[in-house]
């Protein structure tokens, strides 16, 4: 599902505005699965799907795959809408080099929302 990334993140010339400072990669894990995004100057490069041997990011964030699959519902219930609810609920964790995904966190919110309704983690259409 994050290969469609790009294509909802880069016409947004808002979000992508937003997250004009940000250059660099960061993983998404989804146990068992992974994806390595490379953003440059706010827009989506490219987005690798793992598995990985030795990936280079500068922070992840890493949930199981029924916590990833809530928070993409067109509507998300409380505490599965938010990326912190996550983290704050136990579900989600924040690795790496927190300063660039927290002085862009409004930019990685809006992101990953972006796929919200998309598509399921299989790739079938809702």
């Amino acid at each position: 599902m994050l290969e469609q990334l790009a294509d909802l993140v880069n016409v947004d010339e808002a979000l992508v505005r937003r997250g004009r400072h940000l250059t660099g990669a960061f993983l998404v894990e989804a146990r068992p699965r992974s994806w390595l995004v490379h953003v440059l100057c706010g827009r989506i490069d490219r987005v690798e799907a793992g598995p990985f041997v030795m990936p280079s990011w500068r922070f992840a964030l890493r949930a199981d795959e029924a916590s990833w699959q809530r928070f993409w519902q067109p509507r998300p219930a409380p505490g599965d809408h938010d990326l912190l609810a996550l983290v704050r609920r136990g579900l989600m964790k924040f690795e790496g080099d927190l300063q660039p995904l927290m002085a862009n966190l409004l930019y990685l919110k809006g992101v990953l929302e972006a796929l919200r309704g998309a598509t399921t983690m299989r790739g079938t259409t809702r």
